[in-house]
């Protein structure tokens, strides 16, 4: 008579540890080895239910558990969905989240692949209605727990920045860290000073950028709390701007849209602090303001001048110096501040205008442009009154709105390349027969 054998079939399980800092990581037995321990021994005395171990390793050191963007995580949910698991062995259940609504998610994912999960501290699992009934529990508990601590850090920090207190966060140049508190860094000061001078005597972040760039001056160079170093780049408009926007500067703390004087030392006055605020105030008043009057200058070239070195377009920008206003047209890719890149940079917008207006008005004055306005007006405009107009196209011109010229300007001009060695126009070959047209409808 022969004896049948009953078999377990084997459950797969899979041990998830995670720690929210990286403190303590780097000891040789550390709380993920210790969370692991315990997944091991729990496995081990499921041994009779036919639970085995598997090889891989699911460790998340530094991750919150508020959040489902973790690699190691991930990679267990992979493995889930590729039928490798049958059960998730955790140290608790926060463990796996802390996070009501991302621990349904999860549950989902578990549900539909006929994974179970068990804690080791909680002594339950999932495989039966009362453990589901206390992971509800528990899950609501641990979110509680959760938003109530938010709460009493962010009184924390309400209270401590009030009082003048730095709370944390990346290093601005200008000030080190030391202590959790912030210490001035007379070399990175220095630069500070210039930036926000050089923006005051300018009214202009662009022209700020290259002036700080033009003296070899980068941003701050530092190291994470990871070690990794963070290597100063050269100014742009972006990191100029936030320099200038950051009340550290002038010894404050900005909380809530709030500034509260602060515990460190700054690095510029009051009154600096107060002239570049007014400077961006003049500029947010001024921003609406649309030209309307025959003398107000327009951007001429605006959309139709290239920059022949890098091929980016020329944009109108200008700058104020003691009160007068100098207008340019600036390489884009140096708008950003990056100086060394292109060897045109910028030039004076009035040369440029009064160049290619003088290239335009040399062509209406030649005669077979004049020969054509007279033959398509057919009759409607006499000769002599033709002839006498383009004798005083200078004048005619001058009484044209801004606009206007813009209009003719891009009518008969396909584009303009500048070098460092010159300027050169492309002429629309039927733009002079348009404009004849135009002229006569």
């Amino acid at each position: 008579m022969t004896e049948e054998l009953s078999v377990k079939p084997k459950i797969r399980c899979a041990i998830y540890t995670r720690k929210s800092s990286e403190d303590g990581l780097e000891q040789e037995f550390n709380s993920i080895d210790a969370q692991r321990l315990s997944g091991e021994n729990f496995i081990a005395s499921q041994v009779g239910k036919g639970w085995v171990l598997i090889d891989d390793h699911y460790d998340d050191g530094g991750f919150s558990g508020g959040t489902l963007e973790r690699p190691a995580l991930k990679r267990l949910f992979r493995d889930i969905e590729e039928n490798k698991i049958d059960c998730v062995v955790i140290y608790k259940i926060d463990r796996l989240s802390r996070s009501l609504f991302d621990f349904q998610k999860i549950i989902e994912l578990f549900d539909q692949k006929k994974v179970s999960f068990a804690s080791v501290t909680q002594n339950f699992t999932t495989d039966d209605s009362v453990g589901r009934l206390m992971l509800n529990v528990m899950l609501s508990f641990a979110q509680y727990e959760r938003e109530l601590t938010g709460e009493r850090i962010r009184d924390k920090v309400d209270a401590s920045k009030k009082k003048g207190m730095w709370m944390g966060g990346n290093p601005s140049i200008g000030y080190d860290i030391l202590d959790k508190k912030l210490v001035i860094n007379e070399a990175e000061a220095k630069i500070v000073r210039v930036l926000f001078q050089t923006f005051i005597e300018t009214e202009s972040i662009t022209e700020t950028a290259r002036e700080l760039n033009k003296h070899g001056f980068e941003t701050k160079t530092w190291v994470s709390k990871t070690d990794k170093l963070q290597k100063g780049q050269n100014f742009n408009k972006r990191n100029v701007r936030r320099v200038l926007e950051n009340p550290i500067y002038a010894g404050k703390i900005r909380h809530k849209n709030q500034l509260y004087n602060g515990l460190h030392e700054a690095i510029i006055s009051e009154n600096v602090w107060q002239k570049t605020k007014d400077i961006f105030g003049k500029n947010q008043d001024n921003k609406p303001s649309i030209p309307v009057t025959r003398i107000t200058t327009a951007p001429l070239l605006k959309g139709i001048m290239n920059c022949g070195v890098c091929g980016s377009k020329m944009i109108p920008t200008y700058t104020n110096k003691q009160g007068k206003r100098y207008r340019y047209y600036l390489c884009s890719y140096k708008a950003v501040g990056n100086n060394d890149s292109c060897k045109v940079g910028r030039i004076s917008a009035v040369e440029a205008e009064n160049l290619v207006t003088n290239q335009i008005l040399g062509l209406l004055k030649k005669p077979e442009f004049i020969v054509n306005t007279i033959s398509q007006s057919a009759g409607k405009i006499s000769e002599s009154v033709v002839i006498n107009s383009f004798k005083q196209i200078e004048k005619v011109w001058d009484e044209l709105f801004p606009i206007e010229q813009a209009r003719i300007v891009s009518l008969l001009v396909k584009d303009i390349t500048i070098n460092p060695d010159g300027l050169n126009i492309r002429i629309f070959k039927e733009g002079l027969h348009s404009l004849s047209n135009e002229l006569n409808s």
